[in-house]
């Protein structure tokens, strides 16, 4: 990779300005030198290229960005022939959700719901295609002047009826990326599981709850504290954040972040709709509600925690020696 930044050109695209890391790769802002239009070009870290295993997932994505085509899912630029492996998309206009919470906080309702629904819709039409993006948050959320959304990185997503060796779960490579976004991770992604749409949308469903009280549903001091939290406690309720969120609004969020996915969403128009008909939810007697009060610090919990990850890293590097070897 780095002949290729000296040279800042890659076949017949100018490499311009770093704009964005991921999972996978280094993604530039840069230009087709045939047609002078603006493209995103994402080079796979050296680490990739030399991994079969970590290779065939970053093949895995531009597999699954051909096979997609919606106006709120990012367009993948196919070439005949490359002289490496890399991808390139259309380069969109906008601010990440990140940037946007980053400069405003937490955002007015009405733009929340209209950022939500965007991506529900989104989402509603990849898992119909059998695809599950894994790793939402809210740098992989583009958002336009419009607050129309384009859903970005594909790196960590699931295809159905995909080979074994894609559709494993992380890897021990990706792991310090899942740790570094631990506020959007599923309770079940974090016990183990592959996760599924309803994973996709509990991401969702910690998304709409930052833009909605400007702070995330499970607040700690590291991605440890997160995680173990999350799969023990429940989230702050909206309305002691801010207590002008309706009952109704506290509602979805409950729905959308059960720690049970079979008690989630279970589809994304589902999700799109309660937001559409706010008005129309039923709000449940939870017993979760009821005399909540923050939970007290379990030092034991977290070493228990710290001591199971401990644990993970070494069957994951285990298991990707043997793969190698095997």
């Amino acid at each position: 990779m780095s002949s290729v930044l000296d040279c800042n050109q890659i076949d017949h695209y100018a490499l311009e300005d770093l704009v964005a890391t991921s999972t996978t790769g280094l993604t530039y802002r840069g230009s087709d030198l045939r047609t002078s239009r603006q493209v995103a070009i994402k080079i796979p870290y050296t680490a990739i290229g030399s991994d079969p295993l970590l290779s065939e997932r970053f093949r895995r994505e531009q597999e699954i960005g051909r096979q997609l085509n919606h106006p709120s899912v990012v367009k993948f630029v196919a070439d005949e022939a490359r002289s490496e492996l890399y991808l390139v998309t259309e380069w969109i206009q906008g601010q990440t959700l990140r940037a946007i919470l980053n400069d405003e906080g937490k955002l007015p309702l009405d733009r929340a719901l209209r950022i939500a629904i965007g991506i529900c819709d989104a989402l509603e039409y990849v898992h119909s295609q059998g695809v599950v993006h894994r790793d939402l948050k809210p740098e992989n959320i583009m958002v336009d002047t419009e607050d129309r959304i384009m859903l970005l990185d594909f790196g960590l997503a699931s295809l159905s009826g995909a080979s074994p060796i894609s559709k494993r779960r992380i890897t021990f490579g990706e792991l310090s990326h899942v740790i570094g976004t631990a506020d959007y991770i599923s309770p079940e992604q974090l016990s183990g599981k592959r996760g599924d749409a309803r994973s996709d949308l509990y991401a969702v469903g910690v998304m709409l709850y930052e833009m909605v009280t400007g702070t995330t549903p499970f607040p700690g001091d590291n991605p440890l504290v997160i995680m173990n939290s999350r799969l023990i406690n429940d989230p702050i309720p909206p309305r002691e954040m801010d207590p002008s969120i309706s009952a109704e609004m506290q509602e979805v969020l409950y729905r959308a972040l059960e720690r049970d996915p079979h008690h989630r969403y279970a589809r994304a128009h589902e999700f799109a709709w309660d937001l559409r008909h706010l008005d129309r939810v039923g709000v449940a007697d939870r017993p979760e509600l009821r005399n909540w009060r923050p939970p007290a610090p379990s030092f034991s919990a977290a070493l228990t925690y710290v001591g199971l990850m401990l644990i993970a890293l070494v069957a994951l590097a285990l298991l990707r020696y043997a793969a190698r070897h095997s």
